[in-house]
């Protein structure tokens, strides 16, 4: 979190100096009286904060970005972090060194990102199906088109961005931690990502653009283990962690014979993604956006193999023209419950060879890789509860069908005070395998002031309060006081 307004800050100022140096500190503390915090306390907030009743953290930025010539540049960022019932204790939050021309860019370390390539307003969204800012940073090289460049010759009606990404997951110790004995976990488990998103409209013309791309993900390599009575862990399946492990990763294949049976079988690793749409519509000083962020595993549901699609996210957003009190509302509606329907047959476990049924997607699981997270957070949307919030030390998502609506709403009253509401309500089913007895609800809200007094320029206090009411993760009331101190040199 304090990455937002860091960054934001040395990109203004890139603008209009050679070199910009910024340093942010920034500490945060969160109350409440249920067994686990709000959850718009925690979700969304690149995991700086723990998910218990009560936490805190200290962290500390340093940015610097030096501009040359020919629209070259260089950007660097390192983040340190302590907390009180966090995840871990000490952390490195972001450390990364950039090199950028243009719109293109390699990036090397861990830095905060929000979903790429579909972008959605960051402060009022639930998130993303498959990636975003719900979980810590992975540790990554990654080369990018970072926005939307125009194609050569197509007088500004077609433009592309994406990127290409491979890294490592680095919560093995955390996973060691977290199992209690007879459960599975993996360490240096490694991470492909690679996307490629077209708009096709000129705004300038036509005040009416339509965006569609592809996002795919995957676990690969690393060591699968089970953790002992005797609290020692027992190695099960060394994956495979060679080249063609990561050439099998950005083309997905079937595993080898040295891979063992199951997921593996259909594609190597752990993979997943999204296929991406919005439509935006400029009117006057309006611009309303829609968006789709249709969610799908290996081969099932990525095409129409299965029947129509019903799982993912779709969104509106509407931005108003400038006024004092509201400048966004946001609705999204979201579904995980189909999941390719209930019924799987792989011709390799049964009779029939010749015969394959891909569905019952046990959607953000996997047999070898656990489940889709990063320090217990999952990886993708907020308002479905990761690994952490497992009291019996298994990783995995508990309630991966589900089906929910979000609303948020936010303002500029002044140029010192900024206010966001956020209300959210799911339904859980619980997954194909392991249903809940019976449907669990949740209603889970939010309201944040933000102060930025024109006294104190380097300052900025935030306060949120938010109340849960449901049965998974359950009833919670809170607050979270932040400060912040932040200094630019131009």
């Amino acid at each position: 979190m304090a990455a937002m307004t860091g960054m934001a800050g040395m990109a203004g100022a890139a603008e209009t100096g050679r070199d910009s140096l910024a340093v942010e500190i920034e500490m945060s503390g969160t109350v409440s009286n249920g067994k686990y915090a709000p959850v718009w306390l925690t979700a969304n907030r690149f995991g700086m904060t723990g998910n218990g009743s009560k936490s805190g953290y200290l962290s500390a930025e340093v940015g610097y970005t030096r501009l040359l010539k020919k629209n070259w540049r260089i950007e660097a960022g390192m983040e340190l972090a302590a907390g009180l019932n966090t995840t871990t204790d000490v952390w490195i939050q972001q450390a990364y060194w950039d090199i950028a021309w243009k719109t293109l860019r390699l990036s090397f370390g861990s830095k905060e990102r929000y979903g790429f390539p579909l972008e959605k307003n960051k402060f009022l969204t639930g998130g993303w199906m498959v990636e975003g800012p719900n979980a810590r940073p992975i540790p990554q090289i990654r080369a990018e088109i970072d926005k939307f460049t125009e194609i050569p010759f197509t007088k500004g009606w077609l433009a592309l961005k994406g990127h290409i990404a491979y890294g490592s997951f680095i919560d093995g110790n955390w996973q060691n931690d977290f199992v209690k004995p007879g459960f599975t976990y993996t360490r240096d488990t490694r991470y492909h990502s690679k996307s490629l998103m077209f708009r096709l409209g000129n705004k300038e013309k036509l005040p009416v653009d339509f965006e569609f791309g592809l996002l795919m993900v995957t676990q690969f390599a690393g060591d699968l283990y089970q953790k002992q009575e005797d609290g020692t862990s027992k190695i099960i399946t060394d994956m495979p962690d060679d080249l063609g492990a990561y050439w099998s990763a950005f083309f997905p294949t079937a595993g080898g014979d040295d891979t063992p049976e199951g997921e593996q079988v259909n594609v190597e690793g752990n993979m997943l993604g999204s296929w991406n749409f919005a439509i935006n519509c400029y009117l006057g000083d309006w611009k309303i956006r829609a968006t789709l962020d249709h969610y799908f595993e290996d081969h099932s549901q990525m095409f129409w193999q299965y029947g129509r699609w019903k799982d993912g996210q779709l969104g509106i957003e509407v931005y108003l023209p400038k006024n004092r009190w509201v400048s966004a509302v946001v609705w999204e509606g979201m579904s995980t419950k189909d999941s390719s329907g209930p019924v799987l047959y792989d011709g390799f476990l049964g009779s029939f060879h010749d015969i394959q049924w891909s569905c019952g997607d046990d959607y953000f699981n996997n047999y070898i890789y656990q489940a889709w997270h990063n320090f217990g957070q999952g990886m993708g949307h907020g308002m479905i509860p990761g690994p952490a919030y497992n009291d019996d030390g298994q990783i995995i998502f508990k309630s991966n069908r589900m089906k929910g609506h979000h609303v948020g709403v936010m303002g500029n009253p002044t140029d010192e005070l900024s206010w966001r509401l956020l209300a959210s309500y799911a339904r859980h089913w619980g997954s194909y395998s392991v249903p809940f007895d019976k449907v669990k609800h949740q209603y889970c809200s939010m309201a944040e002031v933000n102060y930025s007094p024109t006294r104190l320029k380097f300052w900025d206090f935030k306060l949120a309060v938010a109340m849960d009411r449901g049965q998974y993760p359950g009833n919670s009331t809170g607050a979270m006081m932040t400060v912040r101190y932040r200094w630019e040199k131009k």
